[in-house]
């Protein structure tokens, strides 16, 4: 039977790969973007339907929602760095940095996520499943902040529709390359040293995430809840 597969975020990055491989399986995917006319390119190119869609707008997620029929899964792939433009007072520059990693990174899920409840509780075994960081263990800033309480959510929202046969995880990916996260900022130092973290000696590939974010939406992952899975090549290890 064709899933149908809800990846926000998807016009670009991981959310685009991860788009790309549900795709590939013969699902039925919408991807979400809040610019038009990359997203309309990434969806001809994927040949998915492309939603054009702010998930930190309660209105405009709560539309979307009525636009989608039946849902089998849910990705949370919007998210990114924060946006300010530190044209404040140092404080205010300082606020409008949190609020706008909460608002990408956390919010934003929690909104779709709701949002699509009932339409994911409806199908046979849904699945939500979030894009976090390994910035949410160390040195992430507001970034890593709004990370650390994706996953903190996740695992609430995990016991709350496990009842309904929900299943909810988060992705942490460590150093992806191939993507456009660092705006430029990516040096071959800094470059170098993300290499020398990792056991395997080598930076992630979107396809490494997307190839999890499919396994996990899997009938072999069932069982498979509640938690934070790390992508990372050992760079950040769990015991």
């Amino acid at each position: 039977m064709e899933r149908s597969v809800l990846v926000t975020g998807g016009s670009g990055g991981l959310g685009r790969a991860i788009a790309g491989r549900f795709a590939a399986d013969g699902a039925s995917v919408v991807i979400t973007g809040r610019r038009a006319e990359p997203l309309a390119l990434a969806a001809k190119e994927l040949g998915v339907r492309g939603e054009v869609c702010d998930a930190t707008d309660p209105a405009r997620v709560a539309a979307l929602a009525g636009r989608l029929g039946s849902l089998d899964v849910l990705v949370n792939a919007a998210g990114g760095l924060p946006e300010a433009d530190g044209s404040g007072a140092p404080l205010e520059t300082l606020l409008a940095q949190w609020h706008s990693s909460l608002a990408r990174n956390l919010l934003g899920a929690v909104l779709t996520t709701a949002a699509v409840r009932d339409l994911l509780a409806a199908g046979d075994g849904g699945a939500v499943i979030s894009i976090g960081s390994i910035g949410a263990e160390r040195r992430g800033g507001s970034y890593g902040a709004a990370k650390a309480a994706l996953a903190a959510w996740n695992a609430s929202y995990s016991a709350e529709v496990g009842p309904l046969g929900i299943t909810a995880n988060v992705i942490a990916a460590g150093y992806v390359a191939g993507t456009d996260f660092f705006r430029g900022g990516m040096t071959p130092e800094r470059h170098a040293a993300l290499l020398a973290e990792a056991h395997d000696g080598r930076a992630g590939t979107p396809a490494d995430i997307a190839e999890t974010a499919f396994f996990l939406a899997s009938k072999g992952a069932r069982h498979l809840t509640g938690q934070t899975v790390h992508v990372n090549g050992g760079a950040f290890t769990t015991r």
